[in-house]
Parts: structure tokens; sequence; C-alpha cells
């Protein structure tokens, strides 16, 4: 009878070692989430001021972040500043960084979308009445926004999980590098192991992303009926 190289996932904790790489991805993803949707409210507001300064520093913060791959300021914050200016930066540290600036730049324009589609009405309403203009965003434009951004916070979320497997490059030990690690280590005694490690981590990934996926879908479909 053929040796299945899934045996491999129950030797010793390698189960337990991916599950605990798994939360590791999802503990970076999340507080670079939280993070992301504080900056990028600010970000978005900024971002529709019509001052001229301001406008063109949040467009090329906007278009860096769009055009810079996550893989290389992944590098130029691990590696970059660390060298040039001895700052002493872990890996999970320079992630949440990096994808705390991404996700920043993702809700900072999905915050100014979401602005300049309330009725200017509104604005001026709240002015009338007496609110300056910072009220005006936190009591009347910002409750009405949230609605919109919540489920597309979430979706921000799912790919952030899924996208923090680039981690693993700066040394991060999450899921993948845990599966590298355990793969390298039974490369001579379960040579197909790699089959059902990545094939695992498929499924870690997807139960994940998925009923997360579900509760954007159903706040989304929720909000547009009400």
């Amino acid at each position: 009878m053929q040796d299945l190289g899934i045996r491999v996932l129950f030797l010793g904790n390698n189960f337990a070692r991916l599950l605990q790489g798994l939360w590791i991805t999802i503990r970076i993803s999340l507080i670079a989430v939280a993070l992301s949707i504080v900056f990028g409210v600010l970000l978005g507001i900024l971002m529709t001021v019509k001052n001229p300064v301001i406008k063109a520093m949040t467009k090329i913060y906007l278009e860096f972040i769009r055009i810079m791959p996550q893989l290389v300021l992944l590098f130029l914050v691990f590696f970059g500043l660390t060298k040039s200016y001895g700052i002493n930066l872990s890996g999970e540290t320079s992630a949440i960084i990096v994808f705390t600036l991404w996700g920043t730049a993702e809700m900072g324009d999905l915050v100014r979308g979401a602005l300049i589609s309330i009725p200017k009405h509104q604005y001026e309403s709240g002015a009338a009445i007496g609110l300056t203009k910072w009220q005006v965003y936190r009591y009347v434009i910002i409750p009405q926004i949230l609605t919109r951004l919540v489920p597309l916070a979430i979706n921000l979320t799912t790919r952030m999980i899924k996208t923090t497997s680039l981690v693993a490059l700066i040394g991060v030990v999450e899921v993948l590098k845990v599966a590298q690690q355990i793969i390298e280590a039974n490369r001579y005694t379960v040579p197909d192991s790699a089959l059902w490690i990545y094939g695992t981590i498929f499924f870690l990934y997807f139960f994940a992303c998925w009923p997360i996926s579900l509760v954007a879908k159903r706040l989304e479909k929720k909000w547009k009926t009400t």
C-alpha cells in the first residue's frame, strides 16, 4: 500500500504549528485593517479638501502605494529602514506598517468616493444648524458612509489575509513559513508532503476567508434594502 504523505500532518505538532502560523497571518491582517479604517477615514476626508497642496500630497501617496508592489514595500521597510537608519523592526511589525499603508490608501479612496456621493445639501443643512465642519462630518456624514464602508472593509480584510503570505519572505513565521519548515524537515521521509501541506493551507485560507466574505455580502445586501 502506498505511503500517503498526509501522515506528515499528524507527525508531532505539525498541524498545531500550521494553525499557529495561520493565527499570526490573521492577527497581522486584523491589526492592519483596524488601523487602515481609522487612517483611511482621515485620508478620505483630506482627499475631499479643496486645498491644492493637500490634494497633491494625498494623490501622490495614493498613486505611490498603488504602483509599488507590497513585496517591494516590505523589503523597503524591513531591510531598508533597519540598515539605513538603524531602526530595529521585527518582521511582524514591518508587515503591519506596510499593510496599514496599503490599507489606508485603499480605504481612503473608498471614503473619498463615499463622501462625494453624499448630496451637497446634507453638508449645507449641518452648517445651517450651527455645526462646525468637523461636527458635520462626525454627526451627519460619517454615520452614513459607514454603512457603505463596512462591507468593503471586511472584503479588504480577506484580501489582506491572502496577501500576508508575502511576509514569509522577510522571516515572519506565518502559515506558509511553517509549511516550508515542515516540508524541508520531512523531505526525505515523506517526499510528497508538499501536496498535503499546501493542500491543507488552501483549506485553512478558505475557512478563514469564506465566513468573512459571507458577512460582507450579507451586510451589503441588508443595507442596500434599508
